[in-house]
């Protein structure tokens, strides 16, 4: 269960854990996502945010939002507001310089919990996670909030990580597990943390088990799609 991989194996709660780890990659997290993901990550977040423009969302919530981008990359459809949280302020910070840097001031970013959201039933027209749900302690809880502040036929749509098949996924494993935790910990200083991201992707219940425990959260018209061979997902579902 995703629950029980942390990044650091102490003691401490996985959330904990979670954000101590982003406090300490935050100052190279941009850099090593677009150099390990050899930039494919920002190809990801387009093709979400183009499927996200069919709902025409005025108010979107980006849960995990980290450094801003799915939350940036949003504004090509025009929201009347964006507000980001997330539980590690060190990322928050590096977002909040990146807003400022771009003169963005449709968006706000707010320390906050995922798994515990501080705002009211039914306040947003969809609700984005980028690579952020298999970093939550409780994923039904997560998810479960995610509905609460979801307005009635609201949209969620979230990337995370999947597993490829066939003969390219040979391929992904050996980067995946090997040179990829190497290079992290090289460039972020972080022994651990480029370490619990392959451990994190393998034991996140991916595909028609996620779809699955998305529809048991009380989504309609669950769906997914893979892209880059599988390494990534998008999941979407309907309040």
């Amino acid at each position: 269960m995703t629950d029980k991989v942390k990044p650091y194996n102490a003691t401490e709660s996985k959330k904990d854990q979670v954000r101590s780890m982003f406090d300490n990659i935050a100052h190279r997290y941009d850099f090593l996502n677009r150099f390990l993901s050899l930039g494919i990550d920002r190809s990801w977040r387009k093709k979400a945010v183009k499927m996200l423009a069919k709902h025409q969302p005025k108010r979107i919530l980006d849960v995990a939002t980290g450094t801003a981008d799915f939350a940036i990359e949003t504004l090509k459809i025009n929201p009347e507001e964006v507000i980001g949280v997330d539980i590690s302020e060190g990322m928050l910070e590096k977002g909040r310089e990146k807003l400022v840097k771009k003169g963005i001031s449709k968006i706000r970013l707010e320390t906050g919990d995922s798994e515990n959201l501080q705002f009211d039933d039914a306040s947003f027209d969809a609700v984005i996670v980028a690579f952020g749900v298999r970093n939550f302690e409780n994923l039904e809880k997560g998810l479960n909030e995610i509905n609460r502040v979801l307005r009635s036929g609201g949209l969620v749509m979230i990337l995370e990580f999947s597993k490829p098949r066939g003969l390219f996924s040979l391929v992904y494993k050996a980067y995946f597990n090997l040179i990829l935790p190497l290079w992290g910990k090289i460039f972020s200083g972080d022994n651990a943390a480029y370490t619990y991201l392959p451990e994190s992707v393998k034991a996140f219940p991916e595909g028609e088990d996620f779809k699955g425990i998305m529809q048991n959260c009380g989504y309609q018209k669950v769906s997914d799609r893979r892209l880059s061979f599988g390494i990534c997902s998008i999941y979407s579902g309907i309040k």
